[in-house]
């Protein structure tokens, strides 16, 4: 009797081992069959990663940056994280004010500092936890931020040589931010970002760079155009979803970057940048000429159906996966 007691104890271990087998070798099977295989294909290399800190403000170029849902951070840095105001709260750019491009944001030792041509710098405290917190609006996007002060107020309004008081404030987590799905439908519903035109990151090619510059009398650097991340290694407007049109016709690009991956960061490709008024303030001299390169680009890149009177140069995306991005590392297109 305990002789077969035993066989029966361990014949039912075994059967117990072999239907567990089983199922995990059914389960790896079918995770094997819906598993979408990844292919990475080498499609250029980053040049350039830019953080602009101040919306319409100088760019602040850096060779590693973490790439967050929300952009780009160096430090305390972050992209678009502060903004000019008028007194009202509407948002005041480069559209209005050109020489905001030559304004200087940074960070060091737990102050901000400002620097523009001719004005002293200024240096206050970065976080101004007794400022009050004010609701804005970026485009007709209504948003938040924390007033910086008197002080900054009037060394701003004195740099644009503004008849109206000028400020400015600055995104903090807990504030109300924009929704970009609110005017895009292709966003995610639950992206938001500070203070942007739409997107997270901008990401455009040397290469199409390079193309518009042979088509214009006076050159231009990639810092007019005001991306994130630059590639390099590539050929002209294989990032976009079209190339140029020849004979007329719109022509359909494989080298679509739609899902790519840089280093350990993942990103998605939401749609077009349609370029506006932005693009020829010139970011040396603070100068509008309202013409070029906008001119040009609507010869040739009114590529985007969604875009219809603006042309198309440089690529939203949003942030599937964050990390940290360093200038030199490849970029891969990611495909199944």
């Amino acid at each position: 009797m305990e002789l077969k007691a035993k066989f029966d104890m361990n014949r039912e271990l075994v059967l117990c081992v072999a239907g567990t087998a089983t199922v995990l070798l059914g389960l790896g099977l079918v995770y094997k069959l819906t598993r979408r295989e990844r292919k990475l294909t080498r499609v250029g290399v980053v040049t350039q990663l830019l953080v602009h800190p101040l919306k319409s403000g100088r760019a602040v170029p850096v060779e590693t940056a973490e790439c967050l849902r929300m952009g780009l951070k160096h430090g305390e840095l972050r992209d678009r994280h502060w903004l000019v105001i008028s007194e009202d709260g509407h948002m005041v750019t480069a559209r209005q004010q050109p020489r905001l491009v030559l304004l200087s944001l940074t960070c060091e030792a737990g102050q901000l500092r400002l620097n523009a041509p001719k004005m002293e710098e200024l240096r206050i405290p970065l976080h101004q936890s007794d400022g009050s917190v004010v609701d804005c609006r970026v485009f007709s996007v209504d948003v938040q931020g924390r007033d910086c002060g008197a002080e900054v107020s009037e060394w701003l309004t004195r740099f644009l040589e503004s008849e109206k008081a000028i400020r400015l404030v600055h995104y903090e987590s807990d504030l109300k931010a924009q929704r970009p799905h609110q005017k895009e439908p292709l966003f995610p519903e639950d992206e938001k970002v500070a203070y942007p035109d739409a997107a997270p990151l901008m990401l455009m090619s040397e290469a199409s760079v390079g193309d518009l510059n042979r088509r214009l009398d006076n050159q231009i650097t990639v810092f007019q155009l005001r991306p994130s991340i630059v590639v390099g290694d590539c050929k002209a407007y294989t990032e976009v979803q079209f190339v140029p049109p020849e004979h007329n016709k719109i022509q359909l690009s494989h080298d679509t970057w739609d899902h790519i991956q840089i280093g350990e960061v993942e990103i998605k490709r939401v749609v077009g940048c349609g370029r506006c008024i932005l693009t020829t303030v010139d970011p040396e001299t603070g100068v509008i000429t309202r013409k070029e390169p906008l001119d040009t680009l609507k010869t040739y890149r009114l590529t985007d159906p969604k875009q219809k009177t603006s042309p198309i140069l440089g690529q939203y995306y949003t942030v599937l996966k964050t990390g940290v991005l360093h200038v030199g590392e490849v970029v891969y297109k990611i495909s199944s």
